[in-house]
């Protein structure tokens, strides 16, 4: 049986604090493509990987079943080694499994082409790294409609003058990556995810780059994102604080799912990794 977060439900919304300077807004045009809040934007069944053979075989998922709804923010935890970005690439398309199945949306990614896997990534999907993936040699604004000019797609240029202003980069968007600082490059990126209207988006450790002033700039526009816009999210973390922000924390150890969370808060998932840990 699924967990009962998986069946959707009401989402209580982040607050930020009152202290936290006023956002821009979000497009206002129509929003992204998204699976039916609730609805699995994406899903694995016996997902299972493995690393070499024989006696030095790691098995980095172990059976992982898990549905990542609609219209969500989904934190995956754990400690190093517990399969958890192992989990994510997979999901993404970015890895392959060794046994199991993968959904986006009701696309099983096991029954594509190379090249049809290639072309779902860039049209549904939107990737966040903690090492940016930025092209030195291409201003701001070139990096985030680098993935729309590879498909050979015209941008919407109100839902991007959207986006842009939403991450505040309108008086960057001519810099090159090495003239912006850590914050302002991984706004760049997080625009680049938005920008074609990506199904969903993967962040992996997103903030591990950034100092607590730009982490949290960039965790209040993902929460924002999923409530202003209806983006369904799943990140990777290690930060107790960067889970706080989402509506479910999944904790992963020896590439299983242990246990899961509802409403997470920094402390209640310090307080979940700490009894894990015993």
């Amino acid at each position: 049986m699924p967990a009962p977060w998986l069946t959707g439900g009401e989402i209580e919304m982040t607050t930020p604090p009152a202290d936290r300077a006023a956002q821009p807004a979000f497009p206002t045009t129509t929003p992204a493509v998204s699976a039916p809040n609730g609805a699995a934007a994406a899903r694995a069944v016996g997902a299972t990987k493995v690393y070499g053979s024989g006696e030095t075989a790691v098995r980095a998922l172990d059976e992982v079943t898990v549905e990542f709804p609609g219209g969500r923010f989904t934190t995956i935890m754990g400690p190093s080694g517990s399969g958890k970005s192992t989990l994510l690439h997979c999901v993404a398309g970015l890895d392959t499994l060794t046994s199991g199945r993968v959904w986006i949306g009701e696309v099983e990614l096991g029954a594509l082409s190379d090249k049809q896997l290639t072309v779902l990534r860039r049209e549904r999907v939107g990737f966040v790294f903690q090492s940016y993936n930025l092209l030195p040699t291409l201003t701001a604004l070139e990096n985030i409609t680098l993935p729309l000019a590879l498909s050979g797609a015209k941008p919407d240029r109100g839902w991007l003058d959207g986006v842009i202003d939403a991450v505040g980069l309108r008086d960057r968007l001519s810099h090159r990556p090495a003239e912006l600082s850590g914050g302002q490059q991984q706004r760049v990126a997080m625009a680049r995810a938005l920008a074609s209207r990506p199904r969903l988006i993967f962040a992996d450790e997103p903030t591990g780059n950034l100092d607590s002033r730009a982490g949290a700039e960039l965790l209040d526009f993902l929460r924002r994102a999923v409530g202003e816009l209806g983006q369904t999210i799943v990140m990777v973390t290690h930060d107790p604080v960067a889970a706080g922000y989402a509506d479910t924390a999944l904790f992963l150890a020896d590439g299983r799912i242990v246990d899961w969370m509802d409403k997470p808060t920094s402390q209640r998932v310090l307080d979940r990794i700490k009894a894990l840990g015993e």
